[in-house]
């Protein structure tokens, strides 16, 4: 829908300094807008109608449809699908009725990987997701999610994807793409592209408006500790967190959320230079900035009040609070001529967004004409975005370790299809459960949508041939001694329990002995498994001889250096989403292939931490305790790409002006192979310690069987060197293999 200006500015000259404040707003958690009748019919809450009368209107409800912990909605209490049009129908109803308006309401909900709502597709964290290196993949996976959300009557998707997992010992790696800033930037794009359509054709029109969260550099606080400093210099932030940024406003997002963190001192989101010069100046942004959850108020310490802290937030370039009470102080300042100008702009912003979902009030209309939603179509995107969770799934798995023993993955495989060998043991903590493969934001699901490797195992072995073992002494001796093979199901969990204790934020408060070990709030300082879980692997090694399959279902980098010296075979699952452990038995039992790459390194001790490929200076040989401190460097993928051949490789710096052409020739075997080719460089010859690598160009194919192919990758000259530089050394590797290098000198002009 085109947004008709006159419109937007009878609007904004139409409304009192409160209301113009209101539509700033996001106060109100949406779960507590409406409320069930004494016929369990769904109504409007006071909470809700109180807002609107204070604002006059209300501009952006988060939440409404949100299901979790946290919120303490579920299948007993929460808005089933089925429900979904009568409770858009109650919020949109109520505040065109008690608004002074007729402006209806931007409605936001959280979207990291998948619809946070009851029956929303669950597609793998982003760490998984970025196992793929398939930005197309996630551009189509992200498209069925937005048409979920527009089916729904939902406007706003705020997506986890501007994060860069610099240190494990985070909590929110899972939300990451991994450690590499141009796969991060491509993702962020496949984001927008996925979700909004090119050039935002699908904004209003099947698709929804992208809040990419979180600007900036997260994942760079001290010791990995959540919303705490970032110490970094200014190249170091243009080098490694700011590429989503800028990839994510060439895609044309039309929202960023300031992090909590702060960069040098100076918070996300009171920072002008990073939302006004930057965002906008630089980079021509033109949509909303939101504020993370209470962010606003996380300022008082800084600007001496509540009320000080929204107007700072304000000035740096925030236009729309989430759940805050500094925003709803700017009431205060309706005498000082910055902050009238601020609201102006900022109310600007958001009237113009709401034109793009028919919102506002056609010429001549008292209320805006508001587009209910469709309960075949939310069942349509629904069963679309399930198809996309699966293949996404399925190119998440990452086998980073085969034939450690005598037994390779094909003799597993092979021995597991033999109905007359021994029985298939499946042990670990995590044998049995489905919430592991989920991660954080996740509504729970129904019972018959769950599953576990032991069950799905069992539904293609038969319930005679695999035994579940909760702890090696549940199984007698006998049995670890006719087992033919065993699968270990270790790792973590971003599963929080409905008796949790959260922060008013929603991260993690408390966690129970056994309860989340990754995600918003959990931290750590120790990144080995948790509960002894190599001790457990230990134990069953002891007792069998029979060949061990593990299979890591991680949302950070965790130390698996004796999982993988104690198994024949260890798979990397991530958090693979709700058809996680199909995936696995697919892999185990069916021969599947696995393409993925991991998408950061894995330490081999937990205090030689942090480590990532695109450091400047190796910590090899650095610990006299631990001379090789890497255990499997990003990229690494040992699946369906190792049997791939490449040759013919060169470089072409005369082609094509301001960039390096280099191709390589590409083999499969008899079998085929499909998956993400990388090309990392090393840049000598600037001003600055070179990084050991950078990932410069990565191109994801499906080859058949036999199939040659030529690839060809484009690197920009200016992503190799510094401006002004002379001549400059640039070494090309293809994903780490020393023998397949060439070397280009870039001249000083170009």
């Amino acid at each position: 829908m085109s947004i008709n200006c006159a419109a937007v500015d009878r609007l904004i000259d139409s409304m009192s300094f409160t209301q113009k404040v209101g539509q700033l707003n996001q106060r109100l958690l949406g779960w507590k807008s409406v409320e069930r009748n004494a016929a369990g019919r769904l109504v409007a809450s006071d909470e809700l109608k109180q807002e609107i009368d204070r604002w006059g209107g209300l501009g952006t409800l988060y939440g409404l449809l949100r299901a979790d912990p946290w919120s303490g909605q579920h299948w007993g209490n929460g808005i089933r699908p089925e429900e979904r049009t009568e409770a858009i129908a109650v919020v949109q109803q109520t505040v065109l009725e008690r608004g002074a308006h007729g402006i209806g309401v931007l409605l936001s909900e959280e979207a990291p990987h998948g619809h946070q709502a009851l029956g929303g597709t669950v597609l793998p964290t982003n760490l998984g997701l970025g196992a793929t290196f398939d930005p197309q993949g996630v551009q189509e996976a992200e498209a069925a999610v937005a048409a979920e959300l527009a089916a729904s009557g939902i406007h706003i998707a705020l997506v986890s994807g501007l994060d860069i997992a610099r240190d494990p010992r985070w909590g929110r790696c899972e939300e990451c793409f991994g450690e590499d800033p141009l796969m991060a930037a491509r993702m962020c794009e496949a984001i927008v592209t996925g979700m909004q359509g090119e050039h935002r054709s699908k904004v209003g029109h099947g698709g929804v408006a992208v809040v990419l969260k979180h600007l900036a550099a997260q994942g760079e606080a001290v010791g990995g500790r959540n919303g705490q400093s970032a110490l970094l210099g200014p190249h170091d932030l243009h080098e490694i967190h700011l590429p989503p940024v800028a990839a994510g406003v060439r895609a044309g997002a039309l929202g960023f959320m300031a992090a909590y963190n702060d960069i040098d001192s100076v918070p996300c989101c009171a920072n002008p230079w990073l939302l006004k010069d930057y965002l906008r100046d630089q980079l021509g942004f033109d949509g909303i900035v939101m504020a993370d959850g209470l962010a606003v108020d996380r300022l008082e310490d800084m600007a001496g009040s509540i009320p000080a802290a929204g107007r700072a937030a304000l000035l740096a370039g925030v236009d729309v609070s989430l759940w805050d009470e500094g925003f709803t102080r700017l009431e205060e300042y309706a005498d000082d001529e910055q902050v009238v100008a601020a609201v102006d702009t900022a109310l600007r912003r958001v009237l113009e967004l709401k034109a793009m979902f028919g919102l506002l009030p056609e010429d001549g209309a008292d209320t805006a004409a508001i587009a209910m939603p469709s309960a075949d179509a939310i069942a349509q995107a629904t069963a679309d975005g399930r198809e996309q969770a699966k293949r996404m799934a399925r190119e998440a798995i990452t086998l980073i370790n085969d034939g450690q023993s005598a037994a390779t993955l094909d003799d597993i495989r092979s021995v597991i299809a033999d109905a007359q060998a021994g029985p298939v043991i499946v042990a670990g903590p995590f044998a049995d459960d489905f919430g592991c493969f989920l991660g954080d934001y996740t509504a729970p699901l129904p019972a018959d949508e769950q599953s576990s490797v032991y069950r799905q195992l069992v539904a293609r072995l038969g319930e005679d041939r695999v035994l579940l073992v909760a702890k090696p002494s549940d199984a007698p001796a006998d049995q670890w001694a006719r087992a033919s093979t065993v699968v270990f199901v270790c790792g973590s969990t971003s599963e929080r329990s409905y008796d949790s204790e959260f922060d008013d934020n929603g991260a993690a408060k408390a966690v129970t002995e056994y309860g989340a070990t990754c995600g918003e709030g959990v931290d750590l300082s120790d990144i080995r498994l948790p509960w002894r879980q190599d001790d457990m692997l230990g134990e069953v090694a002891a007792l069998t001889t029979a060949p061990i399959v593990s299979v890591a279902v991680c949302g950070r980098a965790h130390v698996l250096t004796d999982v993988l010296e104690r198994s024949a075979v260890t798979i990397w699952a991530g958090y693979a989403g709700q058809y996680g452990p199909q995936a696995v038995a697919d892999v185990l039992v069916d021969g599947a292939d696995m393409s993925g790459r991991l998408p950061v390194t894995l330490p081999a001790y937990p205090a030689a931490i942090p480590v990532r490929y695109n450091d400047r200076q190796s910590a090899a040989h650095v610990y006299k305790d631990a001379a090789e401190p890497i255990l499997r460097g990003f990229g690494y993928g040992a699946g369906s790409l190792a049997a791939v051949t490449f040759s013919e490789m060169h470089a072409d710096t005369q082609s094509h002006p301001g960039e390096v052409l280099v191709q390589v020739t590409a083999h499969a075997d008899d079998h085929g192979a499909a998956g993400a080719v990388n090309l990392f460089a090393h840049v000598s010859g600037g001003r600055r310690i070179p990084r050991l690598a950078m990932l410069v160009d990565s191109v994801y194919m499906d080859l058949n069987a036999g199939e040659r192919r030529d690839i060809a990758f484009h690197v920009p000259c200016d992503r190799l060197r510094d401006v002004g530089d002379g001549q400059v050394q640039v070494t090309c590797t293809l994903d780490g293999d020393s023998t397949h290098t060439v070397t280009a000198t870039l001249p000083g002009e170009y």
